[in-house]
């Protein structure tokens, strides 16, 4: 491992059990793409011939016409909806997100009107995309879906995420059936997928998808679909694209971390992401208000995660404080704690370093003999946990 400038930088050495997160820099580049980074970075370049470059390359793992690399997939839908609504009109490039007479709706289910740490449905607006929502959260049908298309209709984002309702929902073939019966594009937004071709057989037009989480490689987003679609959303480095742009080290380093994608031994990976796992049941067996189980990914990628579930009446914390407590001190570490509220929380492995499933190990024993020995259970107040993360959010910079 490379000398680490965490420290250097004043930065805390998280660990992170929490998974591909933004927030703690999504992943660990792989060392192809750290080495492609490193030797373009000194060189000039025609951009235009390394995008197409690209382009092969994503051609090639995904089995899509062609492919383009964007600034992050959050970008790529806001590329995708421009695309869809200017087409190679290089006059409506130049005037988005003002769309005038053009055709600017944008369906989406409403269990799909989702956050990944900014709203879905912004990237939509941000490419003048109005959004038209079908269905209820909880509910949403193939005949809502088709009255909900009007002649100003020119696209339909689905996402595939752990964050949307994960029932009463319509499946991917049904909704691109249903779209492309009356000639709208279909968006899919499958930024932390594994599986790089189904979503492309099911009937997507484009997806999209991180470059920066399971892919390891930079920060970056990667579209792959159809040929003229595709084209027409690299034409929007002529309008809003422009501030997405993406570099060629960025692109460069996608390229390297797409071919290095194809010879990665996954079982070995998977072997190890195991033994960090048993490794935490065997930590956490009989440990008082503690139950310890092995859960399959909830969006069907080949990978688990621990299910820490927390009694506070016999562990003396609740999973919200004892999240906390994990992320505090000389050995922090950031677990997966987005549904904590429901007494739970996640350990993931998939970007340990070699060594920290053992120190993640040692500080769960730590915070729950220190439960243990309180004279009160600690349970700070739901909603006082949540004020406590919106005002967060705001101490930038203090």
């Amino acid at each position: 491992m490379t000398q680490d400038i965490r420290a250097q930088l004043g930065l805390r050495p998280v660990i992170n059990v929490s998974g591909t997160m933004t927030s703690l820099g999504a992943s660990i580049v792989v060392p192809e793409a750290v080495a492609a980074i490193t030797r373009i970075l000194s060189q000039f370049v025609e951009m235009g011939e390394l995008y197409r470059r690209a382009s092969t390359a994503i051609s090639d793992l995904t089995g899509a016409e062609a492919g383009f690399v964007t600034a992050s997939c959050s970008a790529g839908i806001s590329l995708a909806v421009a695309a869809a609504i200017t087409g190679d009109n290089l006059w409506a490039i130049e005037q988005l997100p003002d769309t005038g007479s053009l055709n600017n709706e944008v369906l989406i289910q409403t269990g799909h009107m989702v956050s990944y740490g900014a709203p879905v449905d912004q990237a939509i607006r941000l490419a003048g995309g109005k959004l038209v929502p079908v269905g209820q959260a909880t509910s949403a049908h193939a005949y809502q879906l088709a009255g909900a298309i009007t002649e100003r209709t020119v696209a339909a984002v689905f996402v595939v995420s752990h964050h949307v309702v994960d029932y009463g929902q319509i499946p991917l073939k049904t909704f691109a059936e249903v779209c492309h019966a009356r000639g709208v594009k279909v968006i899919v937004d499958a930024a932390s997928e594994y599986d790089l071709r189904k979503f492309l057989a099911d009937g997507a037009d484009v997806v999209l998808y991180s470059g920066h989480k399971f892919l390891g490689g930079p920060t970056s987003g990667i579209c792959a679909g159809d040929k003229q679609f595709v084209r027409n959303i690299y034409l929007q480095n002529r309008g809003i694209g422009r501030g997405m742009k993406v570099g060629k080290e960025g692109i460069a380093g996608v390229i390297a971390a797409l071919e290095a994608w194809k010879v990665r031994d996954h079982a070995g990976i998977r072997a190890r992401e195991r033994a960090a796992l048993d490794l935490w049941v065997e930590t956490l067996a009989d440990r008082p208000g503690v139950t310890a189980t092995i859960v399959p990914d909830p969006t069907d990628n080949p990978l688990d995660r621990l299910k820490v579930g927390i009694d506070p009446e016999t562990a003396r914390i609740t999973a919200w404080d004892l999240a906390g407590a994990l992320a505090r001190g000389d050995r922090p570490v950031i677990v997966r704690d987005h549904e904590a509220e429901h007494g739970h929380f996640f350990l993931d492995p998939c970007n340990l370093h070699p060594g920290e499933e053992a120190i993640v190990a040692e500080r769960l024993i730590e915070e729950l003999d220190r439960a243990q020995r309180s004279n009160e259970i600690i349970f700070t107040p739901l909603h006082e946990r949540l004020l406590a993360q919106e005002a967060a959010i705001l101490n930038w910079p203090d």
